[in-house]
């Protein structure tokens, strides 16, 4: 539903040119509403002018383009438009090459109030989008042509005064991209057009362009490093960790594929490993830390000890933990304040299960978010869990896909979790009642790969769906699309 101030808004910016010219005489209350319609619809003449004029000293994506009393639509959920996020750049680079004064028709404290334009918090799946849309590759592209073009205008130009703007992003760098950010990172020092990095994430890039990529970024902006596809290593790590510790504000560290070097000795990679655990030890403010795909048996110990305050969200997929990590993290000041925890890829079936239901306990009164996908647990092992796992009353998000479980395991969990008021997404499996020959135990890559009797499923979803009815849960969306967007991201819980 949308309101009368809502439908009267989208009225107004029918016709671009009459509404261009009425902005100055609307109220400056109006502008956040004008902006959202304007985005949506894609009047990307009016939404030039109204970046180009913005009454107010911060432009926030993320306070504008999400749901409003006016209109229960939020933007920020779905893909940008190209043609919408084309206009607000074009709006800021004429902001920027505007006189400081002449005859605009616009007031001209109206005109010189913004100081911030956050495009932070925009939708980044990973998935295939519509040439309509801008992934968030493109959108780091499109500002840091901005950026360039920004800087050879002032040297075209010197005599042009602008009032300074923060542009406040969120970079996506591969190596292909890599030359092209750093050249934007450098314009913008001392440039009316400053980008500020709040989120970086960097793909298969080499170590010396990584370093090269910190160096440039403001210590005092950034919140998230998210280094993927690296494969580092201890020695590489080792090297880029004392670069990403002077980001004292730093939230999240996200690092991949870490782990010794089988071909240097092992002395140096303990002495690689001990150098970063010290700067481990410098974050103050660290809340979240994946290592997914790193090997830490018998080391979470140490990796999580010297950390100075408790997760909130720990990522250890693929970490192959022995029973003592789980114990450990059990006992530890950081299970009492997880809010999201991943073991994906880690056997909980075996001598793993009691330290692992001994973590779920600790960690039950504040879990949100809960992902074991590939652990094989079987029927078994989630019966035996499923009195603990119900005491997380909290639980929003239950990941169980790849796991060995049949459909009497899913109904058991589906009747158990009823209790559990908040729960809004569970994503399991396809049953192993639905698999023919199947081998025992299977292995993931079988329950990955192998072939299913689709109208065997088409039972069991059918089946699943009555029982959620007949709870009175058909609110909460039971699937085996581990690929929808569905896992939230630590900011978001």
């Amino acid at each position: 539903m949308h309101t009368l101030v809502f439908l009267s808004t989208r009225q107004v910016l029918q016709c671009q040119p009459a509404a261009c010219q009425a902005l100055p005489l609307l109220p400056r209350e109006l502008f956040p509403l004008l902006f959202k319609v304007a985005f949506m619809d894609k009047k990307t003449v009016v939404l030039r002018e109204l970046v180009h004029t913005w009454p107010f000293p911060l432009l926030s994506f993320q306070q504008l383009l999400q749901e409003c009393a006016h209109c229960s639509r939020a933007l920020l959920q779905e893909r940008p438009s190209t043609e919408s996020m084309q206009a607000v750049i074009l709006g800021l680079t004429a902001r920027l090459h505007a006189p400081e004064a002449g005859a605009s028709t616009q007031p001209l404290c109206r005109k010189h109030t913004l100081r911030v334009l956050d495009m932070t918090g925009l939708l980044d799946d990973g998935v295939e989008q519509d040439p309509g849309t801008m992934s968030m590759w493109d959108c780091t592209a499109a500002v840091a042509r901005t950026c360039i073009a920004q800087q050879q205008g002032r040297a075209a130009e010197p005599g042009l005064a602008t009032v300074p703007v923060e542009v406040r992003v969120d970079l996506r760098v591969n190596r292909a991209s890599y030359a092209f950010l750093r050249e934007a990172l450098r314009s913008s020092v001392g440039s009316p057009l400053r980008l500020c990095c709040r989120d970086l994430r960097a793909e298969d890039l080499p170590m010396r362009n990584t370093v090269a990529l910190l160096q440039l970024l403001d210590a005092g902006c950034l919140r998230r490093v998210d280094l993927r596809f690296n494969n580092l290593g201890l020695r590489g790590l080792s090297v880029i960790i004392p670069h990403v510790a002077r980001f004292q504000h730093l939230a999240s560290l996200r690092l991949h594929y870490v782990h010794g070097d089988s071909r240097q000795p092992s002395v140096d990679g303990e002495d690689n490993f001990r150098y970063f655990l010290a700067q481990m030890s410098r974050f103050t403010c660290l809340r979240e830390l994946s290592m997914g795909s790193s090997l830490l048996s018998g080391r979470l110990d140490q990796l999580l000890s010297t950390l100075q305050s408790p997760l909130e969200s720990l990522e250890l997929a693929f970490c192959a933990l022995l029973p003592e990590d789980l114990r450990f993290l059990a006992r530890s000041s950081h299970a009492a304040h997880l809010k999201k925890l991943d073991l994906s890829g880690n056997d909980l079936s075996g001598s793993q299960l009691v330290p692992f239901q001994g973590l779920l306990q600790a960690a039950a009164a504040t879990l949100l978010h809960l992902e074991l996908t590939e652990c094989q647990l079987a029927d078994t092992q989630l019966l035996a869990t499923l009195p603990i796992l119900t005491r997380c009353a909290n639980l929003r998000y239950l990941g169980l896909y790849g796991n060995p479980l049949s459909m009497a395991g899913l109904k058991e969990l589906l009747r158990d979790s009823v209790a559990q008021a908040e729960l809004r997404t569970v994503v399991h499996p396809f049953p192993v009642d639905c698999y023919e020959g199947l081998p025992w135990p299977p292995p993931a890559s079988v329950l990955l790969e192998a072939s299913i009797n689709e109208e065997k499923f088409a039972r069991v979803e059918a089946e699943l769906h009555q029982l959620l009815l007949a709870s009175g849960r058909a609110h909460v969306l039971w699937t085996t699309d581990i690929y929808g967007r569905l896992a939230a991201d630590y900011f978001s819980l």
